[in-house]
Parts: C-alpha cells; sequence; structure tokens
C-alpha cells in the first residue's frame, strides 16, 4: 500500500474520532439537538446504503442489475462513508474474497497466528490496522478491470476528495438551514459529518473483524466467517457475514424471514419500481446443500 494511501487512511480514521470528542463536549453543553440527530441518522442511512447496497453488492458482486446512472448515484452514495475511492474499495473486497481469510486476504484476523495477544492483535490489524500497514494494496488492474472501463466510475472514483468534502459541507448546511446559526452549521458538520463517518467506519470495520471472529456459522465455506445479529440493522444486513461468503452474489445477505436486512429490503423497491433486475436469489433447497450438519448424540438403547 502507497505510504500516500496510508496517510490518507490515517486521517480518515482520525479526524472523525476527533469529531466524536468534539461531540461529547458540545453535547456536555448542550449544544446537539433534535435537528443535529436527524441530519446525522439521514446522512448514515444515505452513505451507508450507497456503500453496501452499491459498493458492495452491486460493484463488486453484481447480485443484480440497474441503469448506468442509478451506479453512479450509489457509487457517488458509497464514496460518501469516506472508506476510499469506489474502485479502490471494489478492487480490495473483490481481493478479500479471492483469499478470504487466507495468505493474501487484505484484513484477515488469523494473519497472526494464534494465542489470546495474537488473537487480539488480529483483531486490531482486520478492524483497522491493515488500513495503516504496507502490503495490503489490491491491484484494480486485476481486481477491478471493468471500473477502469468504465470511464463514469473512473471520473468519480477521482473525484473521491470532492465527494468527501461535500459529504462535510451538506451537514453543515443543514445544520445551518434548520437553526440559521452558525453554531447550527458547526454541531451539523460535527453530528452528520465526524461523528456519522465515525459511527458507520467502526460498524463496516466490525464487518471484517467481529463477523470474521466471533458468531454463529450456519453454511460451511473456507474462511472463517460468522454471522452476527447485533451487527445486522447498523449494518444495513452485511453481517449476516456467513451467508454472505457463501453465497457471494446474493441480493440478500438476510436468507431467514427473521435476519434483518435493511439492503435487501431497498433492493426489493427498486426490482418494484423498475430500477432494479437479474436479482440474484438463493433457493432454500441449495442454502441446505451448504448448511453445517449439526448432528446430536442420542443415548445408546439399554441391552439386558
Amino acid at each position: 500500500m502507497p505510504k500516500t494511501q496510508r496517510i490518507g487512511n490515517l486521517i480518515g480514521v482520525t479526524v472523525p474520532f476527533a469529531g466524536v470528542l468534539a461531540a461529547f463536549v458540545l453535547s456536555w453543553n448542550r449544544l446537539i439537538g433534535l435537528p443535529e440527530i436527524t441530519v446525522m441518522a439521514a446522512m448514515y442511512i444515505v452513505s451507508a446504503l450507497g456503500a453496501t447496497l452499491g459498493f458492495h453488492r452491486l460493484l463488486t458482486h453484481r447480485s443484480f442489475e440497474t441503469y448506468r446512472s442509478v451506479k453512479y448515484v450509489l457509487a457517488v452514495l458509497g464514496s460518501l462513508s469516506v472508506q476510499g475511492s469506489v474502485i479502490r474499495w471494489v478492487a480490495s473486497h473483490r481481493k478479500h474474497h479471492a483469499h478470504a481469510d487466507q495468505d493474501g486476504d487484505p484484513h484477515s484476523p488469523y494473519d497472526v497466528g494464534g494465542g489470546i495477544a495474537k488473537g487480539l492483535r488480529g483483531l486490531w490489524h482486520a478492524h483497522v490496522g491493515w488500513l495503516l500497514t504496507r502490503g495490503h494494496h489490491a491491484d484494480a488492474r486485476r481486481y477491478a478491470r471493468d471500473l477502469l472501463e468504465d470511464r463514469g466510475m473512473v471520473v468519480i472514483s477521482r473525484a473521491f476528495p470532492l465527494i468527501v468534502a461535500t459529504g462535510l459541507l451538506v451537514p453543515a448546511g443543514l445544520g445551518y438551514l434548520f437553526t440559521g446559526s452558525v453554531r447550527g452549521a458547526v454541531t451539523g458538520l460535527v453530528c452528520g459529518g465526524l461523528v456519522r463517518v465515525f459511527l458507520f467506519h467502526h460498524v463496516a470495520f466490525s464487518v471484517n473483524s467481529v463477523c470474521h471472529f466471533f458468531g454463529v456459522r450456519r453454511f460451511e465455506t473456507e474462511d472463517q466467517s460468522t454471522n452476527v445479529f447485533w451487527l445486522a440493522l447498523p449494518s444495513m444486513g452485511e453481517a449476516w457475514h456467513n451467508n454472505h461468503h457463501a453465497f457471494p452474489r446474493s441480493a440478500k445477505h438476510g436468507l431467514r424471514w427473521w435476519e434483518v436486512d435493511p439492503c435487501a429490503f431497498v433492493i426489493g423497491g427498486m426490482r418494484r419500481l423498475g430500477l432494479a433486475w437479474n436479482v440474484v436469489e438463493i433457493p432454500p433447497e441449495r442454502q441446505r446443500q451448504k448448511e453445517i450438519v449439526r448432528t446430536r448424540a442420542l443415548a445408546a438403547p439399554a441391552t439386558d
């Protein structure tokens, strides 16, 4: 990973954290209220869906098809999550699936061996450490050639810094609009910009770390992916991660009725509106073929 990219990642991780500290100070002085929380929630949902629905299910795995203009809109919204440009994100995630929890995986928690201390280091590496170290670059020419050949995606990828700046200015503007004050602009920037980025960063990072270390495995896969129910809603359904690794192209990650998956809900709405087609679905019988068989020990019959 180039030094400039690592520096950019460091800035992208630490500045939102500074925003969280500022939010604590502002909350203590009762300067944050319903308008700021509303802006933060709206920006969170928009940027999170851009990353999960756009970057991940549409552009990385081609779980459904849509119009080119919709792809571009989702790519811009995904860039608001400040996880890197669309082409870099897609390349890294495809590399992850190509080498999941094996040598070459950019963010496996199992790169560092066994033991409690090494396990903690592995979790740190998978969560955020991989963004700050050498040797985890994904070659876009190998893993995202389709996007490199799309002129619109290249433009959006190059415009990443501008999109990030816009994603900070918009909540500041909304804060000013709601309150009519510079204070409202500042609190809008902090909550709808920095705190929102921080929250989704660590939800998304947890899919890389927690969802490969703790949780439940329903399907037999060659990696250590797990399902983590308490991360499902904030991650827009991405935390049904074992389901996803078992069926990477599935538009639904929540495969059971009770597995909450906001992304799949939005895709269903898009399909009803004619904005999505060729939606990949996994039949129940195919799911059963991959399920881990759990047998119960039966008591031996009594003998005379």
